[in-house]
């Protein structure tokens, strides 16, 4: 397979592109526009009463994963994991990126996306071991748990892989890349700047993965993104992750991409899982009372709070510790450790509530969340529907709360 790649900062006119500033950022993103009807978002959006009695049209899949063509040490991985039926996007995108072609999927968020690239890219590496991978992504936290979920299904393989994002030592992280690891995965600053350094050999990679595309360029990514992408060797298979297929990213998919397959598998804006309710807050009444008596009850026993501002987020989390409530947050003035330390309590239970700016919205798979309470309301429609998609899955039910004024 060949791929026309152009080069770095050139429209497909030959036209330099503009290499802009970043734009100015909340809590580590590019700030957008709360605004998606007229000039705010309508609370009614919040509101989703859940119906247990509902018909859903369920997919069918087409294959089960012992019909897809693997190797046999791989399938006995993955039906080691439990894996048997594959998700929507698992089951279209897995025998077209086996092909070899490049591929767009289009899914919501936790819908299977990682095991969707990962599977056919460790039958690669099982082919030829002299190839490696490169997957680029929005946040440390995705980074990691794509990296967790590789080793889950290579025990034994001698296959290696490898993250690097911001926070980490960049000394360690060279040392690292001299050993031959057949997974690369970062976000893209981190891996620019190991590139920079000549650390990191772009040249080298057989498979490009861009996961969560949006995010990233919402995050303000898109140079150090066309900066790797352009250095991928011609011949690599690239396969493009995201929940919307914007513009720019379509513009992404021309540039890098050739005859792409496209496979969308997007359902509804939010889950039929989670039931939506607002929280009204009255005149003179404060928010962190009412989320105090909220945390009592019984029923909130994981609860991922969101807030807008990093200093808000710390300070709600130090009042309800203060309160009683055992609590954790995760923002991005935390070190790299502290947030894996805070988000190893949350996932074990060991804190009732992790409060998070929109750093954990996305890519965060924490099973059994019971809630997700938007105690500052999201910018845009967008971030709500990423938020509060941290619960209700895995075939469970949850809820969303917002609070709004009464």
């Amino acid at each position: 397979m060949t791929t026309h790649r152009r080069p770095a900062g050139r429209s497909p006119h030959g036209r330099p592109f503009h290499r802009g500033q970043r734009g100015s950022r909340t809590n580590g993103f590019q700030r957008r526009s709360p605004r998606r009807f007229g000039s705010y978002i309508d609370p009614a959006l919040f509101i989703n009463k859940a119906v247990v009695t509902e018909t859903v049209v369920e997919y069918v899949p087409e294959h089960a994963f012992a019909d897809f063509v693997l190797e046999p040490e791989l399938k006995t991985r993955i039906a080691e994991k439990g894996y048997v039926v594959p998700t929507p996007i698992q089951d279209r995108a897995i025998p077209h990126v086996l092909k070899g072609g490049d591929v767009v999927g289009i899914a919501n968020t936790g819908t299977g996306k990682t095991a969707a690239f990962l599977i056919p890219i460790i039958n690669k590496l099982i082919l030829d071991r002299r190839s490696s991978a490169l997957v680029m992504v929005p946040t440390r936290e995705l980074a990691l748990q794509i990296n967790e979920e590789f080793r889950s299904l290579v025990p034994g393989l001698r296959l290696f892989s490898a993250t690097f994002v911001g926070g980490t030592s960049t000394y360690r992280d060279v040392q690292k890349l001299r050993q031959h690891n057949h997974l690369i995965i970062g976000t893209p600053g981190r891996l620019k700047d190991m590139a920079e350094r000549g650390a990191l050999q772009l040249e080298d990679f057989s498979t490009v993965v861009l996961d969560e595309a949006d995010r990233m360029l919402d995050m303000g990514f898109i140079h150090d993104m066309r900066v790797l992408l352009a250095r991928v060797p011609e011949s690599a298979q690239g396969l493009f992750f995201s929940a919307t297929l914007s513009r720019s990213i379509e513009a992404l998919v021309s540039d890098f991409l050739t005859d792409p397959v496209t496979i969308s598998v997007k359902t509804q804006e939010t889950s039929s899982s989670v039931e939506q309710d607002v929280i009204r807050v009255p005149p003179g009444a404060l928010k962190i009372d009412i989320l105090t008596d909220l945390l009592k009850n019984p029923e909130f026993d994981k609860v991922l709070v969101f807030g807008e501002t990093k200093h808000g987020v710390e300070k709600l989390a130090k009042e309800l510790m203060r309160r009683g409530i055992n609590a954790e947050s995760i923002h991005g003035n935390k070190t790299h450790g502290k947030r894996q330390n805070a988000l190893r309590m949350f996932k074990d239970a060991h804190a009732q509530v992790l409060v998070a700016t929109d750093v954990a919205a996305r890519g965060l798979d924490i099973a059994g969340v019971s809630h997700v309470i938007n105690y500052d309301i999201p910018h845009t429609y967008e971030d709500y529907v990423h938020r509060i998609g941290r619960t209700g899955r895995a075939g469970k039910r949850g809820k969303a709360l917002t609070f709004v004024g009464a």
